[in-house]
């Protein structure tokens, strides 16, 4: 014996015809009127909808969407370095001080709320004036 021979004990049901006369006729349990009792009922699509409702990408000549700016206090940057160590995005995500999923490093704003007494050296960073003020008050460089 193989497996396309075998059989089901039960015989297989068969579909209801309704809407053929008899007592399983008229709406024939579709309720009443409207685009879901007719023949075929065609629904409109979903998903295409949805999709005609986006905007158009316009190719090369579309400006990529600016990179999102992580802001960073300087009471933060106190806490976590010595004197004379260097200050960059790629530094502040291995010390765990900012957290941003994936493999891009995102661009970084130190911000002046709270004081820093130590002389550090700040890389890639965009600053605040506040923030630049007291970096420099405190004898740090910018590079």
């Amino acid at each position: 014996m193989q497996l396309q021979h075998l059989k089901p004990n039960h015989k297989p049901r068969t579909a209801k015809r309704i809407g053929r006369g008899g007592k399983k006729g008229s709406t024939s349990g579709r309720g009443t009127k409207g685009q879901k009792a007719r023949a075929g009922k065609r629904m409109k699509p979903l998903v295409r909808g949805f999709i005609k409702r986006y905007p158009k990408l316009r190719g090369h000549r579309m400006e990529s969407w600016p990179a999102s700016l992580v802001g960073v206090n300087l009471d933060k940057i106190e806490r976590h370095f010595q004197v004379g160590e260097t200050v960059n995005p790629r530094i502040l995500v291995e010390k765990k001080i900012i957290f941003f999923p994936g493999n891009k490093i995102p661009l970084v704003k130190i911000l002046g709320n709270g004081e820093i007494t130590k002389s550090l050296i700040f890389e890639n960073c965009k600053l605040s004036k506040g923030a630049e003020a007291k970096i420099k008050k405190a004898g740090g460089t910018i590079k």
